[in-house]
Order: C-alpha cells, then structure tokens, then sequence
C-alpha cells in the first residue's frame, strides 16, 4: 500500500488570468469537446498491453517526477503509482473538477496516497515551475484548447532532458483523434521535437513521445498547421 499524503496542489492562476493570452493563433482545424473522462473500459486496455507498453517505451522510472495530463479517472495515474511506487512523484491534472473528485475518490478507495491532484486550466496545465520529467497525455490531445498555448505553457514545468508522450488515434481531430503530422506541426510550431512514435497495437492509437524545447517561441512566430 503506498503511503505518502495525497494533496491538491495550489496551482497558480488561470491561463486566462496570464499576460499574453490571446496571442497564440487559433488551431486551424476542429477542437473536439470533451465526451467521457475514460478513453475506453480499463481491462480492454490492459488486456491489449497499452499502459505496459507506453511505460515501458518511455522508460519511466521511480527517480523520475511524471504528469499524467487530463487524468480522467486516473487510468495512466493508477498504473503510474503501482509501477513506480510510494517514493514516486505523479502529478493527475483534469480540467473538469467532478473527474478530478471521481479520482481522488478511486485512489482513496485503492490506497494509493502518492499522487498530487491538480486542477489544470483549458489553455494552462498549471503544474509547477521545474517539476516533471516525463509528461502523459492519453486520449486528450484533440479536445484541448488551443494545444500552441498550453504546451507553450507546459514547457515552464518540464525539467531539462523531459519528453511528453502522446497517445492519440489516427483520424482526424473531430473524430476524436490527431492525425500524426498534424501533431509534429504543431508540437514543432511551439519547439518540441518528435524523438519517437510507435504504432500500440493491438491496443488502440500510437504514442509519439516529444523532447521539450528550452525556450517557447513568440507567440506572434508560431504560424498555425492545417490538417
């Protein structure tokens, strides 16, 4: 049973609230909304080898600090913690409050304690400066907001030598799914550069994993990717 205290973290202000909003170019393609806080029922996922793989691929390891960003009901945040165990530092962040209380319920009720909660913004994953080494992000990429904005926002809170991984469908964006070189584009458009991708069957989708830029380019620089 892991055992370190479960908090909330005291995210800094909204995106909205920050100099420079509106900046950032609009993506030049559909948003998707936000349907489910699951992808798809769990023991599918497990039984096609998703988590196993993703984890593996990225090397994630107990010394590392890891956000699964838009959590949901924690399918990345659970196995995370029993991987890594009670010494690990995993940030879940959602944008809707009712998954993050869904979450904290679920690892309240499977004794999992490591985890800090945070309530992310819809342009802001509001983690702290510094903070992570490897970035999750499962299943979301196409319902986020403007993705030039909130990974520019995101690159403050990766440490040196952090990557993001990507997991995503194939199709296009309203369909719930981000084609791969519409990812590279606009991923690159803020600095981030693809170091690996790998196709997750039989689960579903691919994960493309993503080095973290030093700096984040003017938004007035980034010039938007058409699918």
């Amino acid at each position: 049973m892991l055992v370190l205290a479960s908090v909330l973290w005291a995210a800094p202000a909204l995106a909205q609230d920050r100099p420079g909003v509106g900046a950032y170019p609009t993506p030049d393609r559909p948003v998707a909304s936000i349907i489910s806080p699951e992808y798809s029922d769990e023991q599918t996922r497990d039984q096609r080898g998703e988590a196993s793989r993703v984890l593996d691929r990225l090397a994630v390891r107990p010394d590392q600090s890891v956000a699964d960003i838009g959590a949901g009901l924690g399918y990345y945040t659970v196995r995370l913690a029993r991987r890594l165990g009670p010494g690990a530092t995993i940030y879940a962040t959602d944008v809707t409050a009712a998954y993050l209380e869904r979450l904290r319920k679920r690892l309240a009720r499977e004794g999992i304690k490591s985890v800090r909660l945070a309530m992310g913004g819809a342009r802001d994953p509001r983690l702290p400066p510094d903070s992570v080494d490897i970035a999750i992000v499962s299943h979301v990429y196409h319902e986020i907001e403007n993705p030039y904005e909130f990974f520019a926002r995101l690159q403050p809170s990766l440490r040196m030598g952090a990557r993001v991984g990507i997991i995503d469908m194939d199709r296009p964006t309203k369909d719930h799914g981000t084609p791969p070189a519409l990812l590279r584009c606009e991923l690159g458009a803020v600095g981030y550069r693809q170091v690996d991708f790998m196709s997750l069957a039989p689960a579903d989708g691919y994960l493309a994993v993503f080095g973290a830029p030093a700096t984040s380019p003017s938004p007035a620089d980034i010039k938007p990717c058409r699918q």
